[in-house]
């Protein structure tokens, strides 16, 4: 017991160690988890999966996989789909289909499965997923359009390509004792029918539990998981291996319910799935065997050249017939489809079932899929850059500016970002501050701007900068620290906390190499005073004429630089460190406050 205890807790701080590793990389961290678990399981024998769990690792591995579908069926909203554009929703239909059809074809005849297991491997590897979409769209900076349909290409197809290969599986599992294909049909029509049946009425039960509030608010992310669990093995009990269509189509369709608060539930089973997914893809690439990397044979290589190099290419020339796009721009479309978790999970419980049946080919399953993973991560993750810049459909270096919090000093700075050009988003959790940064007119984002949904959801394509706004600290603290890893440290600011002091902060902290922004005693509280007592935020062009010492003495003082928008567009900001000078030509933003002596604030603009 006490060797078990051990073993569980150092997967988990390698697991730790992976999501770091990728964290630093700037890779999707299912890449360093697949390798640390095949170097700890059929490399070096230091990880045995299923000595170490025994008859418990089929009932984990299939709760786990229940968890991480019915987290990302929640985010399918059909709405989203409808809005993002006909070569998006034919992407995740018929390119899905497509794709599919061309790798069930390949695998039937480069790898000699049955036709019944090159079927269930091409309905697999159709996922793609935001997991390791989205880290690649963040340094690609491709063209907004096309991080759009990526994005969102990413986001659908991951619930979307779960249900088809969950029936597919479904049709190929009831087929397999040989019966005829007249109730081969039926019994999958039945699979079909307490999957969808249950999964609809649990969704609409409980969505109708949530939406009156009949279970305490502190419940309901608990309330869900126990009840979407349950189901899961109640359908199993009903028909054999249902349970997962039951999951998925349940939070389709708590997803879709009008009034159901389905954001705090999502973001309870990220903190879960990050444990679940760091764990399984461990466990699952340490049950690898030699033997079945002995499998990935010449023939293997030659399937994954179909998949990338004609399967992909095909379905995006269909797909983006009659649209507006470049030949340039479907280039990078048909190069970017890395596999993801969903294909990596989704495959090693399909497996491991149809393996119990004995059916033949079960065993290929595995290698085959997590070697499409590998490959089209590194290869796509390593070259989408290079690929898109030598295609000529990169952006310029992103100039829009992310601001944490809605408030009204953020409110009113966005607009002036806003009427200068400058592309804008807000993210708060205040629905009240975020109804009224909307009725503006401005680009927001509703929530935790350092959650998994945000990075999902939260569009930063063109973002170049962070202004931390918030009246918490600790989450204008935590956003600098969090952003700047994805936008750089000059280009990600902190705001001081104290007034009048002039260190603000202790020595050796995490955010003392972050430049002060505004000035050395501008706090939030004093920005947020200024403007309760009628300051506000001016939009001033510098002409030929231009000079600060007339301007400062025009506003009597009671003026504080903020930004300086050059003609093309850079922005520079006014920071304790190294001040503000504007330039003839410039655009700049300051804060016009009311005359008070105690809120006298020092100037950190230098005349030219």
């Amino acid at each position: 017991m006490e060797h078990a205890g051990f073993d569980l807790a150092m997967i988990g701080l390698l697991a730790l160690i992976c999501q770091w590793l990728a964290w630093q990389l700037k890779l999707p961290a299912i890449l360093t988890l697949l390798v640390a678990g095949i170097a700890a399981g059929p490399v070096t024998g230091l990880l045995n999966p299923d000595a170490l769990f025994g008859d418990l690792l089929f009932p984990l591995v299939s709760l786990a996989v229940a968890v991480i579908l019915f987290e990302g069926s929640l985010t399918l909203n059909f709405r989203e789909l409808g809005g993002h554009g006909r070569t998006v929703r034919r992407l995740v239909t018929w390119g899905a289909l497509i794709t599919g059809v061309i790798a069930t074809v390949a695998a039937r005849l480069l790898l000699d499965l049955s036709w019944e297991m090159a079927s269930v491997l091409g309905a697999l590897l159709v996922v793609t997923g935001p997991t390791v979409i989205l880290p690649m769209l963040q340094t690609l900076r491709a063209r907004e359009h096309l991080t759009q349909i990526l994005r969102w290409e990413g986001i659908l197809i991951d619930p979307m390509g779960a249900i088809g290969a969950v029936l597919v599986y479904e049709f190929v599992a009831l087929g397999a004792g040989g019966e005829a294909a007249t109730q081969t049909l039926m019994v999958f029509a039945q699979t079909a029918l307490i999957g969808f049946g249950l999964g609809i009425a649990g969704g609409w039960c409980w969505g109708l539990v949530l939406r009156q509030h009949w279970l305490p608010h502190q419940l309901h992310s608990f309330g869900t998981l126990m009840l979407m669990l349950t189901l899961f093995t109640v359908s199993n009990q009903l028909f054999h291996e249902s349970g997962l269509l039951t999951v998925t189509v349940m939070g389709v369709w708590m997803a879709n319910m009008r009034g159901v608060p389905t954001r705090p539930i999502i973001e309870f089973k990220e903190t879960l799935s990050v444990l679940l997914i760091s764990g399984l893809f461990l466990l699952l690439a340490a049950r690898l065997t030699v033997e079945q990397l002995a499998l990935l044979s010449w023939p293997t290589w030659i399937f994954l050249l179909v998949l990338v190099g004609v399967a992909r290419p095909l379905s995006v020339w269909l797909c983006t017939l009659g649209s507006n796009l470049a030949w340039r721009e479907k280039a990078l479309l048909a190069f970017i489809s890395p596999r993801g978790i969903v294909a990596a999970a989704v495959a090693s419980l399909f497996a491991l079932r149809l393996e119990e049946e004995g059916m033949p080919g079960a065993e290929m399953l595995v290698p085959v899929t997590f070697l499409v993973i590998i490959s089209t991560v590194v290869s796509q993750s390593l070259l989408s850059r290079p690929l898109a810049r030598w295609l000529g459909v990169q952006r310029p270096s992103p100039n829009g500016v992310l601001i944490i919090g809605a408030n009204a000093v953020a409110r009113q700075l966005a607009c002036k970002l806003r009427d200068a050009g400058v592309s804008v988003v807000l993210a708060d959790s205040s629905w009240d501050a975020i109804q009224l940064a909307r009725n503006e007119g401005l680009t927001t984002y509703y929530g935790d701007p350092l959650s998994e949904h945000a990075a999902q959801h939260l569009e930063l394509s063109g973002i170049g900068y962070l202004l931390p706004l918030s009246p918490y600290r600790e989450l204008n603290d935590l956003a600098a620290l969090h952003f700047e890893h994805l936008l750089g440290r000059d280009r990600v600011f902190r705001l001081a906390v104290d007034e009048g002091r002039r260190g603000n902060r202790p020595q050796g902290q995490a955010l003392d190499h972050l430049p002060l922004l505004f000035g050395r005693d501008v706090t939030f509280a004093k920005l947020s005073r200024l403007v309760a007592e009628g300051g506000e935020v001016h939009l001033e062009r510098c002409g030929e004429k231009f000079r600060m010492e007339p301007l400062r003495q025009g506003h009597a003082g009671r003026w504080l630089p903020m930004i300086c928008i050059g003609p093309a567009g850079r922005l520079r900001l006014a920071t304790a460190e190294t001040g503000l000078s504007p330039k003839r030509g410039d655009t700049l933003i300051s804060l016009v406050y009311a005359d008070s002596p105690k809120h006298s604030l020092q100037t950190v603009a230098s005349p030219i």
